[in-house]
């Protein structure tokens, strides 16, 4: 070994070492060793996680009856607000039972669109928006709400607006430019 001979040193054998291994060997791994500490109190009770859902409105009775006349113009007011943006096509009416009806929208022009939706009357009403073959939306909603839609139209084009009704139903839409 040259001029210098190795030392020999000699190993100490450190206490926390030993816990760690001792804590290693009698679970498998480090993951499943913890620490308890008692401080003398009670645990605390246990709480089921709250249910956050969302709000139910109560829907209004009287939007179980179709209208006509002033009253349906009422109605369509209410449901169709006005809102900020450029309105292209609104439409509204009354659907017989079992009456479907198609309509076309004027012209438009590319761009994102708000497509709000609403019936009246006891059951529901399915709503098709399509673009061409390409469907948009298709939806069937409970009547007495309304729904927003908001699409994306990459071209011009002319929507072809469905509406059905299994029972009686006023229906009304209107599309808004964004």
């Amino acid at each position: 070994m040259g001029r210098f001979g190795a030392l020999k040193v000699r190993r100490k054998r450190r206490p926390f070492a030993a816990v760690v291994l001792s804590c290693a060997a009698a679970v498998g791994g480090l993951a499943a060793c913890e620490y308890t500490y008692d401080d003398g109190r009670a645990p605390l009770p246990e709480r089921p996680a709250p249910v956050i859902t969302d709000p139910v409105i109560p829907r209004d009775p009287g939007l179980d009856h179709t209208v006509t006349g002033e009253a349906l113009n009422a109605w369509v007011l209410a449901v169709l607000p006005g809102i900020n943006g450029q309105t292209f096509f609104t439409s509204y009416g009354f659907l017989g039972s079992g009456e479907s009806r198609m309509e076309r929208t004027v012209p438009l022009p590319a761009g994102t669109y708000s497509i709000t939706l609403a019936c009246r009357g006891a059951r529901q009403a399915s709503y098709a928006v399509r673009d061409g073959t390409v469907a948009l939306i298709e939806l069937k909603i409970d009547c007495g709400r309304t729904r927003v839609n908001v699409v994306e139209l990459p071209k011009s084009t002319v929507l072809a607006v469905t509406i059905q009704a299994s029972r009686r139903a006023n229906f009304a839409y209107r599309v808004t430019r964004i």
